[in-house]
């Protein structure tokens, strides 16, 4: 079984624990999918957090998926525990970058980006809310390329 370990990093309100709270119960992880506007996380359990609706502290959670082992660390977005985020990106195999589709890079994002290049974390981009998003596809994938110029729409690829 190959065993990996992911850090969900972004901007607040990108959507890290709702995509980690989801793919959780996707797996059959948790019985139940909370909703941090509900206050009802498995990941936000600390009052604080859910008072307030945001990550403070990184969670670890896992799971298991065809024979594979994945760690998951929800880390804070909010840029004042950032601390936080940064203090395990040294232990990650590869990062997910969660960019809310309403709001495309922000620059909270160049930072998180920049911190993941420090590290040598591969990253993987996920662009969340795109059933909201007034932004087209190419005007977002524009916005993606402040980042890197190697930045490449998977959904579009039949490699």
């Amino acid at each position: 079984m190959k065993q990996l370990t992911l850090g969900m990093v972004a901007h607040v309100d990108a959507g890290k624990t709702t995509l980690s709270e989801s793919l959780l119960y996707t797996t059959g992880t948790i019985k139940h999918q909370g909703r941090v506007d509900h206050k009802d996380t498995f990941l936000d359990y600390n009052t604080q957090e859910r008072e307030r609706g945001i990550t403070i502290f990184s969670k670890v959670s896992s799971l298991n998926y065809k024979n594979n082992h994945f760690t998951f660390i929800d880390t804070p977005g909010h840029a004042d525990f950032s601390g936080e985020m940064e203090r395990a990106l040294s232990v990650l195999d590869y990062a997910i970058v969660i960019i809310n589709g309403l709001d495309g890079v922000q620059a909270h994002t160049k930072t998180i980006w920049n911190l993941l290049d420090h590290y040598h974390v591969p990253a993987f981009i996920f662009v969340n809310k795109m059933d909201l998003t007034h932004y087209t596809k190419e005007e977002l994938l524009d916005s993606l390329s402040q980042l890197s110029p190697h930045i490449m729409d998977m959904s579009a690829s039949e490699e």
